[in-house]
């Protein structure tokens, strides 16, 4: 919860790619415009730097949980 609001609230994590474009190179997530999704680091206890959890948003309101650093995908809102 405290990384949705984070990102509700405009702030943002210290590393370069949060907040930022989004590609969805690997597909996983539906196909959309190149910008239509941005990307958010979501900090791992125990893990030294950043961790591989993100929080990827959608221009539509989605919200995509990725424990693995975008290997996989669970969305968080219906």
């Amino acid at each position: 919860q405290p990384t949705l609001d984070r990102i509700a609230a405009g702030r943002s994590f210290p590393h370069r790619n949060d907040g930022s474009i989004f590609r969805n190179d690997g597909g996983l997530l539906p196909p959309q415009s190149p910008s239509y999704y941005r990307e958010y680091v979501h900090p791992t206890p125990g893990v030294p730097g950043t961790g591989p959890q993100r929080i990827v948003t959608g221009q539509g309101g989605e919200f995509y949980y990725s424990p693995d650093h975008y290997a996989s995908f669970t969305r968080l809102n219906p």
